[in-house]
């Protein structure tokens, strides 16, 4: 597997990109090469006096390679100009990356409500699985919030096609994984599984197939507003990831803040994993 991993150079991508732990669970999924990319935003102008911002980044990233190389994954480094969510998805689509990362700190009241953040705009448009690795909020020398990324996964569904999907990651994450808990959550608009299926039972057969993997299921069917009860379960249940789909990719998605994929991401304490559906030509 290939992976891009986003940094912007700061000391919560440091921490994320140069912990031990971390890499190691991403070799056991089968990440084998990790793409670094870091963005000069457009509006960095190149003639800042006495400042080289490529110059700079490059010395950054050469500093990050050889971390991740003593970990034992293949690094490749890209020090691009322009939007950075539409660079690192350009980026990710021309090496043919399997999952792209970025570092937040996430669940600032500011960050909640600027559309224009980096983490954002590509959970919005990723056109792979993204990894948003949570970092520790209003401290100078930060830390990964979750060091085992994928030790326990909280996946949840509405058993739309893209849920399934989302599902199917744990096809490379249960070599990482040793416990997860399956939701969903019944609404007014979705109560549940097409026809007269149980959502329980829906849920258990999932369970059996994860059991069959070796990782330990539990499920829990719960009522109520999607975004509260899925941050309730991770609350209670304290997983390191929660594995969730996104809806689609229309102009019209891409618009709406209230999407449930982004607003676990904006108020989740752990990391999120979210898989996009899958591309139509």
């Amino acid at each position: 597997m290939k992976a891009v991993y986003a940094t912007d150079l700061s000391a919560a991508s440091e921490a994320a990109i140069e912990n031990e732990t971390c890499l190691e669970c991403l070799g056991r999924i089968g990440v084998e090469e990790l793409h670094l990319v870091t963005v000069v935003p457009d509006n960095v102008h190149a003639g800042t006096p006495g400042i080289d911002h490529v110059k700079r980044r490059r010395r950054a990233l050469d500093r990050y390679q050889e971390v991740i190389e003593g970990a034992g994954l293949g690094v490749e480094t890209h020090v691009v100009r322009g939007t950075p969510h539409r660079r690192i998805n350009g980026i990710a689509e021309s090496v043919g990356a399997d999952l792209s990362i970025v570092s937040s700190r996430g669940k600032s009241p500011l960050e909640n409500r600027l559309i224009g953040s980096t983490t954002r705009n590509l959970a919005r448009t990723t056109v792979v699985p993204l990894l948003v690795n949570r970092i520790e909020r209003g401290v100078d020398d930060p830390a990964l919030v979750e060091k085992h990324l994928f030790e326990r996964t909280l996946y949840a569904t509405d058993f739309s096609e893209n849920a399934d999907r989302a599902f199917e990651a744990f096809s490379y994450l249960r070599h990482a994984t040793q416990e997860a808990t399956l939701v969903h959550v019944q609404t007014e608009t979705s109560p549940g599984p097409d026809g007269d299926a149980d959502p329980g039972q829906r849920l258990a057969e999932l369970a059996d197939r994860l059991e069959e993997w070796d990782v330990d299921a539990t499920t829990d069917v719960r009522r109520g507003d999607p975004v509260d009860e899925i941050l309730a379960v991770e609350a209670e249940y304290e997983p390191t990831t929660t594995l969730l789909g996104s809806r689609g990719r229309s102009r019209l998605r891409r618009l709406l803040l209230g999407s449930v994929s982004e607003s676990v991401i904006a108020n989740a304490d752990g990391n999120v994993l979210l898989v996009p559906p899958e591309r139509t030509v």
